[in-house]
């Protein structure tokens, strides 16, 4: 139950503190007016993408890790496979097999 009420509180008093901001806006210089809107712009925009890099953060970390794992499966020489021209570079075939070793003569 303190915990509803301390949350009222805070809620409370943020709109407080907000109604106070804008009232003291009212009273100040047009050029001031425009520097804090301004100033509060670039603060607001600095908040939302810190808190949209973190909310985005563990999808980023997540498809970083699969395409280092899709290297290293590369690295380490799984078999090859053919294309067949649907990824644009024609009948292929990738490295694995010319890693054999060849009879010269």
């Amino acid at each position: 139950m303190q915990t509803a009420v301390l949350v009222e509180k805070l809620f409370a008093g943020a709109v407080v503190l907000v109604c106070v901001a804008l009232l003291l806006r009212q009273f100040i210089g047009a050029r001031r007016r425009l520097r804090l809107d301004a100033a509060f712009a670039r603060w607001w925009g600095l908040v939302t993408s810190r808190v949209l890099r973190a909310w985005r953060w563990p999808a980023a970390r997540r498809r970083a890790q699969r395409e280092a794992d899709a290297a290293i499966r590369r690295a380490r020489g799984e078999r090859a496979h053919w294309s067949n021209g649907s990824g644009g570079d024609g009948n292929v075939i990738r490295p694995k097999s010319f890693g054999k070793d060849r009879k010269l003569h």
